[in-house]
């Protein structure tokens, strides 16, 4: 039976390896708290860049001291043998942990739009840039006002 605690951290690291999800998937109903309509006042594209961390950085480390453990374990005999094993992990999950490491930079377009709605107030979205979907100025737009979120459409 698994003690709590390695209950504990096996769950924590299922979640930090868990796919990000968007708020919502395809195919599935979400409450939406208001629809306002408006006109598009301004556009701008801008971009973001975001640093991309590696998630399986523990498992590069891992895999480099396991490999290490296994080839320090063929040195030796006795005592000396024992020393190399642990050697060998401690050294191997250094260099897993030193080269496995990356990151990456991901530039994000996205879209800011100044939308005066029918009902007096001014806001501004960003939100993604989607290539079907582009804004002009006076165009009429839909303000989709979701759990936590707004979403920006073309009103039909």
């Amino acid at each position: 039976m698994l003690k709590p605690s390695l209950a504990s951290f096996m769950f924590i690291c299922a979640c930090l390896i868990w796919p990000v999800q968007a708020g919502y998937d395809r195919n599935q109903a979400v409450p939406v708290e208001k629809v306002l309509y408006g006109d598009v006042d301004s556009v701008r594209n801008i971009t973001e860049n975001q640093l991309v961390e590696d998630r399986n950085q523990g498992w590069k480390t891992f895999g480099g001291a396991l490999i290490g453990g296994v080839l320090g374990h063929q040195i030796g005999s006795g005592s000396g043998q024992d020393v190399a094993t642990v050697l060998g992990a401690l050294i191997g999950g250094g260099i897993g942990h030193q080269y496995g490491s990356g990151s990456t930079i991901k530039t994000f377009k996205l879209v800011e739009l100044m939308i005066n709605q029918e009902d007096g107030t001014q806001i501004m979205v960003i939100q993604d840039y989607d290539a079907g979907m582009v804004f002009n100025v006076g165009d009429r737009v839909r303000v989709v006002y979701l759990q936590g979120s707004v979403r920006v459409d073309r009103a039909m």
